[in-house]
């Protein structure tokens, strides 16, 4: 093991403990984690959606393509050019495949960008959890002391 390995070990069990030992900051802790994670995966969602749109725009262009060569290819064949109406069949055939690639590629990318939706909404629901039991916490103090106040209030005879 290297001296890095164990210098890296010996810092997350000192992080490990000093968190253990003041939970206020292992929640803070916690808490930017998440949001980090979050807007990570936000730049994230935002970069599969450009690259969808490129995706977009390249088939579009595409089915362009694949448009003016058939039409190419019907006016070959029309003037009994059957070399040329074949080559541009084959030229035709490539941007086919070229257009079910594509297809398949934005298909991925849909799947990603449900897949960063889904740890989005994971993550959205984790970061209320972990926020209502320190509300919690503050508005039980928060009554514990309104009726301490209250309780002395009566005993001094300030309150009715």
């Amino acid at each position: 093991m290297s001296w890095l390995d164990q210098l890296e070990r010996e810092l997350d069990a000192r992080l490990s403990a000093f968190l253990r030992s003041n939970p206020n900051q292992e929640r803070l802790f916690q808490d930017q984690h998440l949001k980090d994670r979050a807007e990570a995966l936000k730049r994230q969602r935002i970069q599969l959606q450009a690259e969808a749109d490129v995706q977009r725009q390249q088939l579009l262009d595409l089915a362009a393509d694949v448009r003016a060569w058939r039409d190419r290819m019907n006016r070959a064949k029309g003037a009994g050019a059957a070399d040329l109406a074949a080559r541009a069949s084959n030229h035709l055939d490539g941007l086919m495949q070229q257009g079910r690639h594509l297809w398949s590629d934005l298909d991925d990318l849909g799947r990603r960008f449900s897949e960063v939706d889904q740890q989005l909404a994971r993550l959205s629901d984790e970061e209320a959890k972990a926020s209502r039991p320190v509300d919690l916490d503050k508005d039980w103090a928060l009554f514990e002391a309104e009726q301490e106040l209250k309780n002395l209030r009566r005993r001094h005879g300030l309150d009715p």
